[in-house]
């Protein structure tokens, strides 16, 4: 289940406001799963956001399980495909971003070399409102728990609403994510890096 319900917290990204996002994905790391299962279809109704065929099954397997109301679940938008996002990315922190390096060193000492971590990457999302930097993670097991680890530490920095997009190796992304990737620097490798983050 927390796969699923990590994959569909994933695909939303760019999509629901970032102080939701974080705070969903708090909930899917510590297991209050049931009240996602509340929040989050009610969220998507109110603010319109619709999704594909394959995410109204992501919804419903990870959250109906947990008391999700189906009728809200089934009022949900559908969508043919993926909306574009609006955004572009840069490697570079914009220039009226003052954001030192405490996050990048604190990344690094904490996921260099760590197993189960692939490539660990920075971003910044420009659009939309205030420049955004994103923290985007490869792991092999426990995604939705890494998430919750590396918002609770950049919150501990400063940051109110954290970007932190943990990507299940192999997952085939959505173009929210390639987009980032395409546009990030490399923070740090753990022990699983393989060379494959960012296509040539």
């Amino acid at each position: 289940m927390s796969d699923t319900c990590h994959e569909l917290l994933l695909r939303l990204a760019g999509r629901l406001p970032d102080e939701l996002l974080w705070r969903f994905r708090d909930w899917a790391a510590t297991d209050a799963v049931a009240v996602l299962a509340r929040a989050l279809p009610r969220t998507l109704l109110h603010d319109r956001i619709g999704l594909t065929d394959y995410e109204q099954r992501l919804l419903a397997d990870a959250l109906v399980p947990h008391g999700a109301d189906r009728s809200i679940i089934s009022s949900v938008k559908g969508l043919d495909e993926l909306p574009e996002s609006g955004y572009t990315f840069s490697p570079e922190s914009p220039d009226r971003v003052s954001m030192g390096d405490s996050a990048t060193v604190v990344l690094g000492a904490t996921l260099r070399g760590r197993l189960g971590v692939g490539e660990v990457r920075s971003s910044w999302r420009l659009g939309g409102g205030e420049p955004r930097r994103l923290i985007l993670v490869t792991a092999t097991t426990g995604e939705a728990r890494l998430t919750g680890e590396l918002q609770r530490v950049l919150r501990a920095l400063g940051e109110h609403d954290p970007c932190v997009e943990v990507l299940p190796a192999g997952l085939d992304l959505p173009p929210y994510h390639r987009a980032a990737l395409a546009a990030s620097e490399l923070v740090c490798a753990g022990a699983d890096a393989d060379g494959h983050l960012v296509p040539v």
